[in-house]
């Protein structure tokens, strides 16, 4: 309830009735766009909403939206206020997608609409939607190797679409006509904004009910409570200062090695002070993140651990960012690349976060979870002698961290889009010549711990009657690879791979733009799974015995990695038992011998795996090395970086005996 008292002219109950209104009006806006977008991605729930008060400060968000965005509206509606300063009127409509003035990527396309009572500006209502394309050099708009963004898309910054109720044809047909798909854009931004009306209509309904004055009373009110929750929440923390860093995969302008982003994080008494200064210059790909991603992404990490605290511009309100100078990876100025912020920057950034406050709030600490990735496939679909233009466009789920006493969550939506859903199979081999063959959860893809990480997926799929098809992959942790916590060991790498198992086949990587595929070509790619937490080898041998019978471990991973051995009754597939003394043996060779493997010659090692003698776990669970999955040429400078993490996250937690 709220609290009676700090100057609000409302009581309790009324507070709080509104607020939950507002929420609902936002939901109800998503509920009319899920039912009239075009875009498949929508559809998938790649989208959020919010009411903004007078100002541009947000006032409530769904209950569902893609965590990505929620951090953000508020900006776009502060830079529509600023643009069209002394110029907004009753029916105004307008609309921008712009990451430079606190955006998140091109694709995220915003529609505002400003809410009029009695003549007076009270709120505006806001629609953010993923479209599936926005122009530039790659279908779907993701071009892996742009480093500025005029190859990823059409840049809108703010401009009207709708004049006091009248709609601005022209303007909506320049912006469709740069997409590769114009009907479904302007279909998209038809539907966004009339979600929009649905927001206003909800909101003047409130005020015919309660009054204009209670209405926007309980605007400022719902941003005060939630301030209050948060700062009495801070206030109950010891203050200090932590840090701690993650890793993008590499800086083609560099060369191999790791690209740090790093997070300081000071506690003064109710406020809360992110550093994020110390982080690279931009990158030469598309992974970096403008100052609206990268505050996202703060907002996100710190949310998690506030589940219960109502997310409006109340919580930004203890919060300061330094995003340091601009040109950074995290705070990139135009025309720096950025449509890839969501592989990058940001997830890195939430990791870090996620980090410090394990250890700060150690009973909700969580390990590393898995990094989104996009297959983009775009070009002619010509089955049953059709030609028309398709898009495919996939994302996966994948492991989550292990907790501070649970498992981590199995194949599901990234902390990018918590909230996102996984796109039919069935609808997309029918809306594009793509048959699925396999989709499916990958044994021993979660990152072991005495607490395991949840289990990432593999998925593979096959091209059928297309021409002049092309593809894009993006992704990162193909070298960075998911870690650990507290002794947890590393999941596995990201990465797609063409023909996989034939003689035609190439590992693509995690990073690919307009790539010519053909008819009869495969590709299959794995989601990681989350780190493991806590020390695999104090993990109960029994639980170790579950995993095996549903099949989430393999028996030779269980040995290797938990060092549990496990015999399965030849007669009786399903007679699993673990073997007590031989595990007791393993386990005791295991706590020695695995400080000599993360010291033995990488380039050793790397040879085993070409030879076929090691696989990808044995690099880097037990070796700590990280080569070019395809060729097997070892990555020295990012082997000796990874190394460093295991080091710190994993093995100054070890005991070299079973002693507590």
């Amino acid at each position: 309830m709220t609290a009676a008292g700090h100057g609000s002219p409302l009581d309790p109950i009324t507070s709080e009735v509104l607020r939950n209104a507002f929420v609902t009006a936002v939901d109800l806006m998503a509920e009319q766009l899920l039912r009239t977008a075009h875009s498949f991605v929508i559809h998938a729930r790649d989208f959020s909403g919010a009411v903004c008060d007078a100002g541009g400060d947000t006032v409530a968000q769904g209950s569902q939206d893609v965590a990505v965005q929620v951090g953000t509206l508020h900006f776009s509606a502060k830079a529509v206020l600023e643009a069209f300063r002394g110029d907004i009127y009753e029916g105004d409509v307008f609309v921008l997608n712009d990451p430079y003035t606190g955006g998140t990527h091109f694709n995220d396309v915003r529609v505002l609409r400003p809410i009029f009572s009695d003549g007076v500006l009270i709120a505006i209502a806001q629609c953010n939607g993923h479209w599936a394309d926005i122009g530039g050099a790659a279908p779907g708009s993701f071009d892996t190797g742009a480093v500025e963004h005029f190859g990823e898309g059409l840049r809108i910054t703010p401009v009207r679409i709708w004049s006091r109720g009248r709609y601005l044809s022209d303007v909506g047909r320049l912006i469709a006509s740069n997409t590769r798909s114009p009907e479904d854009a302007e279909g998209d931004l038809l539907a966004q904004a009339e979600a929009t009306r649905v927001c206003e209509r909800e909101i003047l309904r409130l005020v015919g009910r309660y009054g204009q004055d209670c209405v926007i009373a309980a605007f400022a009110e719902s941003q005060a409570y939630v301030e209050r929750v948060l700062r009495r929440r801070l206030a109950a923390l010891p203050d200090g200062y932590w840090e701690a860093q993650d890793y993008i995969d590499v800086d083609p302008n560099l060369g191999e090695g790791l690209v740090p982003i790093k997070v300081g994080m000071r506690i003064a008494g109710d406020r809360l002070q992110y550093d994020l200064s110390g982080s690279h210059p931009a990158i030469g790909s598309f992974l970096n993140s403008a100052f609206g991603g990268s505050y996202s992404a703060v907002v996100a990490g710190t949310k998690t651990f506030f589940p219960d605290v109502p997310l409006n511009s109340g919580f930004y309100r203890p919060m300061l960012v330094d995003f340091g100078p601009p040109g950074s990876v995290v705070n990139a100025s135009w025309p720096t690349a950025v449509t890839g912020f969501y592989a990058g920057p940001y997830e890195k950034i939430v990791s870090a976060i996620f980090q410090i406050w394990s250890e700060i709030v150690p009973q909700r600490a969580i390990s590393t979870s898995f990094n989104l990735e996009y297959l983009l496939l775009g070009g002619y679909d010509v089955r049953g002698g059709r030609r028309d233009q398709f898009m495919y466009y996939d994302w996966m789920a994948g492991g989550w961290g292990g907790r501070n006493g649970k498992d981590g969550s199995n194949a599901t939506a990234s902390i990018f889009g918590v909230g996102h859903a996984l796109q039919s199979i069935e609808m997309q081999e029918r809306t594009s010549p793509i048959l699925t063959t396999r989709c499916e959860l990958q044994t021993d893809s979660g990152g072991p711990g005495e607490f395991r990480g949840g289990l990432g997926l593999v998925k593979a799929a096959v091209l059928t009657d297309c021409e002049g098809a092309v593809l894009s992959y993006c992704s990162d942790r193909a070298r960075s690879v998911i870690t650990g916590t507290r002794g947890g060991a590393p999941s596995c790498p990201h990465g797609l791979w063409m023909n996989r198992s034939s003689p035609g086949e190439e590992y693509v990587g995690s990073l690919a733009s307009r790539l010519a595929v053909v008819p009869g070509d495969s590709l299959e790619r794995p989601s990681a799974g989350g780190g493991g937490f806590g020390d695999p080898l104090d993990r109960d041998p029994e639980r170790v015995r579950e995993d095996v019978v549903d099949g989430y471990v393999s028996v030779d991973r269980a040995r290797k990695d938990y060092g549990v051995v496990v015999r399965i009754d030849p007669r009786d597939p399903d007679d699993v038992l673990v073997d007590v003394a031989a595990t007791a043996a393993e386990r005791a060779r295991l706590r020695v011998s695995r400080f000599h493997s993360l010291q033995a010659l990488p380039r050793e090692i790397a040879k085993l795996y070409v030879d076929g003698e090691l696989t990808t776990y044995d690099l880097v669970r037990q070796f700590g090395v990280i080569v070019d999955w395809g060729s097997g040429q070892l990555l020295e400078r990012t082997t000796e970086q990874f190394r460093e993490i295991q080091h710190e996250r994993c093995v100054r937690h070890w005991r070299p005996s079973g002693d507590q």
